[in-house]
């Protein structure tokens, strides 16, 4: 039988699916985007959007793909069971069970008999999953945690995924091994609240360090991770340690101290900002990318402005802004809400603030020569990622999954670069 995946959301998410694409393809089924059998929507809930997008792709597949089996898994469904229980799915999971994809499978084309599953428990073990190599990327992910306590008062998160647990330190390593092996040069760290990780008396800096002694391994990135999390033991390491990618990515949330308290966030402005003076002192050109979260409860005209200021003043290299969503059974799903159009207004002056940011940070590497991992083919061009985050695009066609320097050439609409040298000494294809 044929299958497609369908991934909404974040990288575990996109980890997930992977794994759940080689553990059917290991059982004969064949993938095949055009005309599947088995269609499985992988779910989001971070937002309402993301629940609205999730819930309109059911509908869409069950119009396009009728005669399908749909499967749907994910936090939107484990946050809203009763809605997608009426939405005639023949298999229905939450955050749980994704790792016997292929038995429930198995077992529903048996019998025929629709299958719903959830957990309503927090405490739960790492539900163990290893990917060999990624499809679709030359980077490839390892989902290395699940799970959340911060209980920020916007996030319905710890609710859906439940408490924080941990992937095996050496289990990690195993897969590392083997995704390198299969020609990966870049692994990326990702979790639902990666700093977190904690294994046998091991963390994150520790893992890290572990993963650096692996031959053929370039760069290490970290999805993301919270400014608490930064503690002295990853700084040295950030010190020392050159395979970690020159790029973290920080989620801020908010620039002004009233709106953080009520976030339920675990820093101040002043901590935030002294945090990212160490790590530039440290690695003075490193990028800085950040989450910024406009239109929450109690984020006045006054800390707006705050919050603009803020971002300016930390300089980072790129913010991803979303606009505050209402997620009910959350603290701030009670407090006196901000308008929509208040929103969509400071969304947009935000956003202004990124390009520039953005705009700036690129042009400190105009003429600089900087190591590119090539990933796609694009309109005549070859694209690779840098180690601070930069995408490249290379003039010509090369073998992806190489490694090029290139020195930077022009910065307009995108990042260009003129091939300096191959690390690896391949020819033009």
């Amino acid at each position: 039988m044929k299958f497609k995946i369908i991934t909404l959301g974040c990288k575990v998410n996109a980890y997930e699916s992977e794994f759940m694409l080689e553990e059917l393809k290991r059982s004969g089924y064949l993938y095949d985007e055009d005309n599947p059998d088995i269609v499985i929507i992988n779910t989001c809930s971070v937002t309402n959007m993301a629940d609205r997008k999730s819930r309109k792709m059911v509908h869409q597949v069950k119009r396009k793909y009728p005669k399908a089996i749909l499967v749907v898994v994910g936090c939107s469904s484990q946050n809203h069971q009763e809605d997608y229980q009426n939405m005639g799915i023949d298999i229905l999971l939450g955050n749980r069970g994704k790792s016997k994809i292929s038995t429930i499978i198995s077992d529903y084309l048996n019998n025929h008999e629709a299958f719903c599953y959830f957990t309503k428990e927090r405490n739960l073990d790492f539900e163990d999953m290893k990917i060999e190599k990624f499809t679709t990327h030359t980077r490839a992910f390892i989902k290395i945690q699940d799970g959340c306590n911060n209980f920020c008062s916007y996030c319905i998160i710890p609710y859906v995924r439940g408490s924080i647990r941990s992937k095996d330190f050496n289990q990690v390593l195993e897969e590392c091994k083997t995704l390198v092996a299969h020609g990966h040069q870049e692994i990326v760290l990702t979790g639902i609240h990666t700093g977190s990780y904690s294994s046998d008396g091991h963390d994150l800096s520790d893992l890290i360090k572990a993963m650096a002694k692996i031959p053929g391994l370039v760069r290490i990135r970290i999805s993301s991770i919270e400014i608490t999390e930064l503690n002295d033991k990853f700084l040295n390491l950030l010190k020392s340690e050159e395979k970690i990618a020159n790029h973290l990515h920080i989620p801020l949330q908010s620039g002004s101290d009233v709106v953080l308290k009520r976030m339920n966030r675990k820093y101040d402005t002043t901590y935030f900002k002294d945090k990212i003076a160490q790590i530039r002192r440290i690695r003075p050109d490193i990028s800085i990318t950040t989450d910024c979260i406009v239109g929450h409860p109690y984020e006045s005209d006054a800390c707006f402005l705050e919050y603009v200021r803020f971002c300016k003043e930390v300089n980072f290299s790129r913010l991803h802004v979303f606009p505050y969503s209402i997620r009910s059974k959350t603290p701030s799903s009670l407090m006196p809400q901000i308008d929509e159009q208040t929103k969509k207004i400071r969304v947009q002056e935000l956003l202004k603030v990124s390009k520039e940011l953005e705009e700036a940070y690129e042009k400190k590497f105009l003429n600089q020569s900087l190591e590119v991992i090539a990933e796609i083919w694009e309109e005549g061009y070859t694209v690779g990622i840098t180690s601070n985050y930069l995408k490249v695009y290379i003039k010509g066609k090369y073998p992806l999954n190489q490694r090029y320097m290139c020195k930077i050439t022009k910065i307009d609409d995108h990042v260009y670069g003129d091939l300096d040298a191959c690390l690896n000494e391949e020819i033009r294809l």
